[in-house]
């Protein structure tokens, strides 16, 4: 069971439409940079998520919440072709990254991941590489040699990742000597140097205390003037902290994780157009 949000305004259970002021969803803050058209990822043919479609806009936060199970790391892990490696594993549907589609045969999955950047649950900076080989490890494996560039691209990355300070004077470090949520902000920078459209984060706090976690959210709402994100979490407190908008997916029937609905943070959570959605932002189940 989740943990209930703050009391927000909704409707009253068992409210239908037109029977409280509906929130008009705020118009977005720039083009959709991400398209998803009935995308749905199956395992040896058996569907983990079925027929999600929304836009994620440019400049925007998309949370992607709902209980374990309902498929939310499966399909962020499908906006960068992380399902690849996996032999049993099929991606059906569309995604469009600026109009062009991320699965197409002419595709570079390489190339896609430089510009759909991932952040993982728990920090993976490298542990035997110092603090600035970590920030330009992206840069270095797409071919980036040239030193001036390279400290450049460093420098920036820290600095945006509020980094930059704190490790100035030590960047021949090891990455394994920074804490828990230093280790998480330089994977942000690692990730954002090779500046990225679309940065992918799966529960970028789960694995941190508090304050980091406090230090993480504020860096996210900063850093989407620079990338456009879309989250996963199981924190309803900081989906309405840090996101715009909210898809919120449900395990179906078949056990395939859907998409009950999607929409602006502060409508989703405070006049959501289906039942389902009020009972799970309020923990009465999950």
């Amino acid at each position: 069971m989740i943990d209930p949000i703050p009391a927000v305004p909704h409707l009253e259970e068992g409210a239908g439409p037109g029977t409280a002021e509906e929130l008009p969803d705020p118009e977005p803050a720039g083009d959709p940079v991400m398209s998803l058209q009935g995308v749905t990822v199956a395992f040896a043919g058996r569907k983990a998520v079925r027929d999600v479609s929304f836009d994620v806009h440019v400049g925007e936060i998309t949370a992607l919440i709902g209980p374990s199970g309902s498929g939310k790391t499966t399909l962020l892990r499908a906006l960068n072709r992380m399902h690849d490696t996996v032999r049993t594993a099929s991606v059906t549907g569309t995604v469009l990254l600026d109009g062009t589609d991320i699965y197409a045969p002419t595709t570079d999955p390489t190339l896609l991941r430089s510009r759909v950047g991932m952040v993982f649950q728990r920090p993976n900076p490298f542990p035997t590489m110092s603090i600035y080989e970590n920030a330009v490890a992206g840069l270095r494996f797409n071919g980036v040699r040239k030193k001036a560039l390279l400290d450049e691209a460093a420098e920036s990355a820290l600095v945006a990742a509020v980094l930059w300070d704190s490790v100035r004077d030590r960047l021949n470090a090891h990455a394994s000597t920074l804490s828990g949520g230093e280790q998480q902000r330089l994977c942000i920078a690692r990730a954002l140097a090779v500046e990225p459209e679309v940065l992918l984060m799966d529960e970028p706090t789960s694995a941190l205390d508090p304050i980091a976690t406090k230090r993480i959210e504020e860096l996210v709402g900063e850093l989407k003037h620079r990338v456009t994100i879309i989250i996963v979490t199981h924190n309803m407190q900081q989906a309405m902290r840090v996101s715009d908008r909210c898809a919120f997916l449900l395990m179906g029937e078949d056990k395939a994780g859907e998409l009950i609905e999607f929409g602006s943070t502060a409508k989703l959570f405070s006049e959501p157009s289906d039942p389902r959605t009020l009972d799970y932002v309020n923990g009465r189940f999950g």
